[in-house]
């Protein structure tokens, strides 16, 4: 793993670079994953969430390197629905307790088998997910049960740059994460 910094369960191996090499898509848990698990409500019930620009990045920068993303959530919301679009997000599935069943789908659509699938999760609901895709990964915040089947856990927190960790583990492992450090992250 060229990632120094592996931080996985002790008696459980990282997947090989190559099989990491493979991930086509990305699929990312919202709340505790891209946020930290927060929501925020005003007095007049608007619903409010907090994501980090250094995530954002690395959707863009993982889109650049030819991968597509998607957003697989049990909550939903037009402010997540707004920062799916606002970075291209391919696949958008939220308001959905059966995560199992939502993968099935999205692999269907995306003509995708689940190894070629990396899933961030912090909760129960993402172990169906999580115990199928090729790079299985949680946060620090995660749940214990969570942890014991993740491949590997971020050592960012959650919403704070964890997603953006897991897109450059994928970016080195295929080779590209170095052509787009040269053009300092433009385009």
């Amino acid at each position: 793993m060229t990632n120094p910094k592996s931080n996985h369960q002790p008696g459980r191996t990282l997947p090989p670079e190559s099989l990491l090499a493979q991930v086509q898509l990305l699929l990312l848990d919202v709340d505790g994953v891209l946020t930290d698990g927060r929501v925020w409500f005003d007095h007049e019930g608007r619903e409010y969430k907090s994501f980090h620009m250094h995530d954002a990045s690395g959707i863009v920068y993982w889109h650049r390197g030819g991968g597509r993303s998607g957003f697989l959530s049990g909550r939903g919301g037009e402010i997540v629905h707004r920062r799916a679009r606002e970075l291209g997000v391919h696949e958008i599935v939220l308001d959905t307790l059966d995560k199992g069943t939502a993968l099935a789908a999205i692999l269907q659509r995306q003509l995708l088998t689940p190894s070629q699938v990396a899933y961030v999760g912090d909760d129960l609901l993402d172990l169906p997910v999580l115990r199928q895709v090729g790079f299985a990964v949680t946060v620090p915040e995660g749940r214990a049960e969570v942890k014991a089947v993740a491949h590997y856990i971020t050592t960012a927190k959650a919403g704070f740059g964890a997603a953006r960790e897991v897109v450059e583990i994928l970016l080195r492992a295929r080779g590209t994460f170095d052509a787009i450090v040269s053009k300092d992250g433009r385009p």
